[in-house]
């Protein structure tokens, strides 16, 4: 499968080549060291028959000059955020042999302020959970609403997590499709759902690795016909113009839970911090779930600090969507077509050999994302420099397309 944010379409040949390319050799040729146990393969093991033939998530990391495809918020954290953090973490160190409090409440309280401001519902924290990143969210949520017997719809491409978060928990997954823009055709979803009757349904918005985003009034019609749960998965929340589905939570308080992140607008993606807005019964089924103690004092007293640095952190978002609208605008004068996007990333093609053009972008120094989806390629929105580098690679490979055409 894709990697991070990458598209439920499969795994791209280029990539994996890449990444195996990086990987530690465990042969045993001359001057390799033998592996420990490994004379046997996953074929050898008593896997669940669910899960033969599947792929593990994933994502190059390479070492190049300019790195786009994990679309993580380019800027670092300030001095002044990194001090802070360096100090809450001291101050809460000397207690690492007692267990952190395992409902994150002075944690959770906060994130209910942040997105209380953010979207003008008055969140508490019983409306909020968090957890180690956006997909422990889902699996929760997959553990207490799905499972053997049950059964989870998404409408792909879209963020590759969900098919492999419900192959884990025994969900069937039921794949239904974008329309040919990549947008979502309501009338479609509203029949998918009717007629498949899926016990959860994911709607990514801002979409995951299009960037199009849907309006409340689609997310209601979506509500209405839902026999069960519906996630609409926001990690890309803050880079859109659209109200929040967190505006919808009282209307449905049995149906819609909103999964956020602190990964992509708050650039904590190594702090690893999901959260999720709901009615608080919803919270109390995760309870019912969730490991003991699963967030570690370290990382609730970091992302607590990130929040309190959110008006600093959050103003890059404002330069991120300017930078998105100026590479899409040139993309689009060199001839690409470039998919509308509410995130931090843009959709782009056509190619005809899209493994091999991104192997092109790789070659200059430029890694970007080839998500499965034949033609096209996604690049994260970076730095000013890095989007100019990405920009000049694109008017080169542009070129040498038009000369051997």
């Amino acid at each position: 499968m894709t990697g991070e944010g990458g598209a439920s379409t499969g795994s791209a040949g280029a990539e994996n080549s890449a990444a195996a390319e990086n990987s530690v050799d465990a042969g045993t040729d001359s001057g390799t060291p033998r592996v420990i146990g490994g004379r046997i393969g996953l074929d050898d093991l008593p896997l669940r028959e669910s899960l033969r033939g599947k792929s593990a998530y994933g994502a190059p990391q390479l070492s190049v000059s300019v790195v786009l495809n994990t679309n993580e918020n380019p800027h670092p954290p300030s001095r002044a955020l990194v001090d802070d953090i360096a100090e809450a973490v001291a101050d809460c160190a000397g207690d690492l042999h007692r267990y952190p409090d395992r409902d994150a409440r002075a944690l959770r309280t906060d994130l209910a302020d942040y997105l209380s401001d953010a979207t003008g519902v008055p969140l508490t924290a019983d409306n909020v959970w968090a957890a180690n990143g956006s997909n422990e969210i889902l699996q929760q949520i997959l553990q207490a609403f799905g499972g053997p017997g049950r059964s989870a719809l998404g409408f792909t491409p879209s963020y590759s997590m969900h098919p492999i978060i419900s192959d884990g928990t025994q969900t069937a997954w039921i794949d239904a499709e974008r329309a040919a823009d990549f947008g979502l055709d309501i009338d479609y979803a509203v029949g998918e759902i009717t007629a498949r009757r899926p016990d959860v349904v994911f709607v990514t918005s801002p979409n995951n690795p299009t960037g199009g985003s849907l309006a409340p009034d689609d997310l209601r019609r979506i509500l209405d016909a839902a026999p069960g749960i519906v996630i609409v998965d926001e990690a890309y929340g803050e880079f859109s113009d659209r109200p929040s589905a967190v505006g919808l939570i009282d209307e449905c308080p049995s149906k819609i839970i909103v999964s956020r992140t602190m990964s992509k607008a708050f650039a904590f993606a190594g702090g690893r911090l999901g959260y999720l807005a709901a009615a608080p019964a919803m919270i109390d089924a995760l309870l019912l779930v969730r490991l003991p103690y699963h967030l570690s004092m370290l990382t609730q007293a970091a992302a607590r600090v990130a929040l309190r640095h959110s008006t600093e952190t959050l103003a890059g978002v404002a330069a991120i969507v300017a930078e998105r609208r100026r590479v899409a605008a040139e993309l689009t004068a060199m001839g690409f077509d470039v998919i509308a996007s509410d995130a931090n990333f843009l959709l782009f093609g056509e190619f005809d050999d899209a493994p091999a053009t991104w192997r092109r972008y790789l070659d200059h120094g430029v890694l970007i994302r080839d998500v499965g989806i034949p033609g096209r390629l996604r690049a994260t929105i970076g730095l000013p420099a890095e989007n100019d580098v990405f920009l000049d690679v694109s008017r080169t490979l542009t070129s040498d397309r038009k000369a051997t055409a």
